[in-house]
């Protein structure tokens, strides 16, 4: 008996389906079984729908029902870290996004919604009278200002601090990325997705995660991907907005986490490093880009007070020497620390022990 698969492609930013990129449908009639999978392109108005004859369906449908299974598990709540279920689904083949789409933690019965952007896995996500203004250093980049501007010259300057730039830097971390190949990975604080894209592009990855606290950031992460045309592995990019120092993922379900220039601007660091090392799994590996303010900076004056009261107005972070990040990453149960420096700029690495 024929079988007929349609196939399309969405918005990489949402999935309706627990981190799948395709829906699968299956529509039973009296005299065939077609097999559809359905996508909401890049634009939600319309759909690209490409049909093909295929004898081997069974076959496609077990390699989409294991990614699927596979993808589930990393999901989490992130007030009690248990998993998460869709609790909506599509209307009809094409889901709307100004209907939104809803995911409930299976223990606590929490919702979470998402947009045409991103899935906003925030623990205040949704609350429509509670606000919490984050520091000055976080609040920053929520502006559309920043955000916009942050891949149009704001990075590029970080080349002053001895950053040798996206490319190298990718590169350069890709050497410490090896032992997970072909595992996921988690951008965090992932900006306007400049690795994010980076690393989806490398085809090294099965699922790469941009997450960000900022919504303007995420919704120039999926301008810009959509500008890209022909981007490969669209379908294993996927955008959460969530705080870095409340993951919403599984604990031990995550490979690699990257976090480029980010470490200083994270309130807590060290919040931000236990939750790391809580969601990656035995093995998994933490590579990070920052500033060290050592060298000639050692010999300013009152520089340790100076840093005291930078963290107390701005949130961000000052490390002073290396023995610090050091530190930082074995408080927080990750062991193997290295790195390697040019000026301010440090890249370091540190693993899950297995």
């Amino acid at each position: 008996m024929p079988m007929t698969v349609v196939s399309g492609r969405f918005s990489s930013a949402f999935l309706p389906n627990c981190f799948s990129l395709s829906r699968l449908v299956s529509v039973k009639c009296a005299a065939q079984r077609r097999v559809v999978f359905v996508s909401r392109s890049a634009q939600a108005s319309s759909v690209s729908i490409s049909v093909e004859t295929n004898s081997n369906v069974d076959s496609v449908i077990e390699k989409e029902e294991e990614k699927n299974r596979g993808e589930k598990k990393i999901l989490a709540c992130p007030i009690c870290y248990n998993s998460l279920a869709w609790s909506s689904q599509p209307n009809g083949l094409i889901e709307s996004a100004a209907s939104g789409t809803q995911v409930q933690c299976n223990t606590c019965k929490r919702n979470y919604l998402g947009n045409e952007t991103h899935l906003d896995l925030a623990v205040a996500s949704g609350s429509k009278r509670y606000s919490e203004p984050m520091p000055l250093s976080t609040e920053l980049f929520r502006t559309p200002l920043v955000s916009f501007l942050y891949e149009r010259g704001w990075r590029q300057n970080f080349i002053w601090g001895g950053f040798p730039g996206p490319e190298k830097e990718f590169e350069m971390a890709k050497d410490y990325l090896k032992p997970v190949l072909g595992g996921n990975i988690i951008d965090a604080s992932c900006g306007s997705g400049m690795f994010s894209r980076l690393f989806a592009r490398s085809e090294l990855f099965s699922l790469v995660i941009a997450l960000d606290y900022s919504e303007n950031m995420l919704r120039q992460c999926y301008e810009l991907l959509n500008q890209e045309e022909n981007f490969p592995n669209r379908e294993k990019l996927v955008l959460v907005r969530a705080d870095i120092a409340r993951l919403p993922f599984l604990s031990g379900s995550v490979d690699a986490v990257h976090a480029g220039a980010a470490l200083h601007c994270w309130p807590s660091p060290s919040s931000a490093v236990a939750e790391i090392s809580r969601v990656l799994r035995p093995g998994g590996v933490f590579v990070a880009t920052t500033f060290i303010y050592d060298g000639p900076f050692s010999f300013i004056p009152f520089l340790k007070n100076l840093r005291q009261e930078l963290m107390r107005y701005s949130g961000s972070h000052m490390f002073l020497n290396e023995r610090e990040l050091e530190d930082l990453c074995k408080a927080c149960g990750l062991v193997g620390f290295t790195r390697v420096r040019n000026g301010p700029f440090i890249m370091l690495s540190a693993t899950k022990p297995s």
